[in-house]
């Protein structure tokens, strides 16, 4: 079924009609929390909740809109909140539009492209007064807030159950965490303990920048200061060594994995095993994530903060036999692979209900309209 078919059959002939948002909500700044004591209602910020007082500012079905900051964090609350001065509330006439509907609308429109700021990104009442928003049926108030309540109805089954899934993947990330602590937790005169520098060599990757990625594109990942790809080179310098850990930046002392062919950049060091007989490559990986907090503890954070490889070859690891390494490390995989895998597992699960939603929201909630913003 096309998107105009859906719309039809949903709309049922109705009328529909675009007003701006100053005709059915009202846009409300935030205010100052220092003087309120210590409680139970949370206090929002552009970024999210910021702590929790004694009192609320609205009490009503609300969205939240940044005014500076995060502009993009949009947030559907139903319950009493505080909000600072970084974030705008809105009350909303109901008897024209559902609070939910407003919250699944207005998520469909890019906040950046209204942004007014000259340096941090900030948005106006001005502005946002004259978003368009598609009123169904606007003479009809009974039968237009039946097609918003279906639309929500619609829309929330797959939020819902993202939020069932995030909830699941939070679970099992502490599933992990607890089995890995217990597996890897030895007495000392159990195994034997070796440095990392007897056991592994670790070595700085090669310089690059955005510059040179953009230069020559290509099919490889880069691999720098932190987990995710920096981009994709058309070089690799890395093969089947996939361990590093960050050197220096935001992430620095984050260890990462990255099987194949990549490009590792000056920023990340390889921990490359010296004997595969003696050590396997995803026990060593579980165990450095084991040891995030003391690799943490070896980085030095006056001005940008940095991880000195003299320092992580004396960090200090359990080398119990292979066999036994073997056995730990495909237990492990098992939850990271649950947690952690984009092809699947709980990540891939939730991307793609994302995806899902992404889609039947626009499906539902594009209608004939005017521009988003008024001349």
């Amino acid at each position: 079924m096309s998107t105009a078919d859906f719309l039809d059959k949903l709309l049922d002939g109705a009328e529909l009609e675009c007003v701006p948002l100053e005709e059915v909500a009202t846009i409300k700044h935030g205010r100052d929390w220092k003087h309120l004591n210590e409680g139970d209602i949370p206090v929002y910020g552009s970024g999210g909740i910021m702590g929790y007082v004694d009192d609320y500012s609205y009490d009503k079905p609300t969205v939240l809109i940044p005014r500076k900051g995060s502009i993009t964090n949009i947030f559907y609350v139903e319950t009493p909140l505080w909000n600072v001065d970084t974030i705008y509330y809105t009350e909303i006439d109901e008897a024209q539009m559902l609070p939910k509907y407003f919250y699944h609308f207005i998520c469909t429109i890019d906040m950046m492209s209204l942004d007014t700021g000259s340096g941090r990104p900030s948005l106006t009442q001005a502005i946002l007064n004259r978003i368009q928003i598609p009123i169904p049926c606007p003479n009809d108030p009974e039968k237009s807030l039946a097609i918003q309540r279906e639309i929500v109805r619609i829309l929330d089954t797959f939020t819902e159950l993202t939020a069932e899934l995030t909830a699941e993947l939070t679970a099992r990330k502490t599933q992990y965490k607890h089995y890995r602590d217990q597996l890897l937790t030895f007495c000392e005169d159990v195994v034997e303990w070796k440095t990392l520098g007897e056991i592994t060599r670790i070595r700085t990757g090669q310089s690059i920048n955005k510059t040179m990625i953009a230069a020559n594109p290509g099919k490889y990942p880069v691999i720098n200061s932190g987990r995710e790809p920096l981009g994709y080179f058309d070089q690799w310098n890395t093969d089947n060594d996939p361990i590093g850990i960050t050197s220096r930046g935001a992430g620095v002392g984050s260890v990462t994995w990255r099987d194949g062919k990549y490009f590792r950049g000056n920023l990340n060091y390889s921990v490359t095993i010296k004997e595969p007989k003696v050590l396997n490559v995803r026990f060593l990986y579980h165990t450095l994530e084991q040891f995030q907090p003391q690799i943490k503890q070896l980085c030095t954070y006056d001005g940008i903060p940095a991880l000195n490889a003299g320092n992580l070859v004396d960090l200090t690891i359990p080398l119990p036999n292979l066999e036994e390494q073997i056995r730990i490390a495909t237990i492990l995989d098992k939850f990271d692979t649950l947690t952690t895998s984009l092809s699947e597992g709980l990540p891939r699960e939730i991307e793609l209900r994302e995806k899902q939603y992404a889609y039947y929201r626009a499906l539902l909630l594009s209608f004939p309209k005017p521009h988003d913003m008024a001349a």
